[in-house]
C-alpha cells in the first residue's frame, strides 16, 4: 500500500508497535526495510520521516491483521 503525505510520524510508529508481522518499507530500488525493528525506525527512518509530508511510501504488511490496522490509520489521520 502506498503512503502519501505522512503527517502523523509518531502515530504511525505507534500502528507499527501493535502490529504482529512483518511490516515493510520498499525503497525505490527496491530494498526493503523491516519496520518492526526499532533500530530500523531509529537509524533509517529519521531522515526519511523528517521529509515525509513531501514522499510517497510503499509500506507492506504481510499479515491481514495489519493491513486493517494501517488502513485504519490512513483511514483516520
Amino acid at each position: 500500500m502506498k503512503f502519501y503525505n505522512l503527517k502523523n510520524v509518531d502515530e504511525f510508529l505507534k500502528v507499527l508497535d501493535n502490529c504482529k508481522g512483518v511490516v515493510e518499507l520498499i525503497s525505490k530500488d527496491g530494498d526493503r526495510l523491516n519496520l518492526k525493528s526499532k533500530l530500523s525506525q531509529y537509524v533509517g527512518l529519521s531522515k526519511l520521516f523528517h521529509d515525509a509530508h513531501k514522499l510517497d511510501l510503499e509500506i507492506i504488511a504481510h499479515e491481514q491483521d495489519d493491513v486493517a490496522l494501517l488502513v485504519q490509520f490512513l483511514i483516520t489521520n
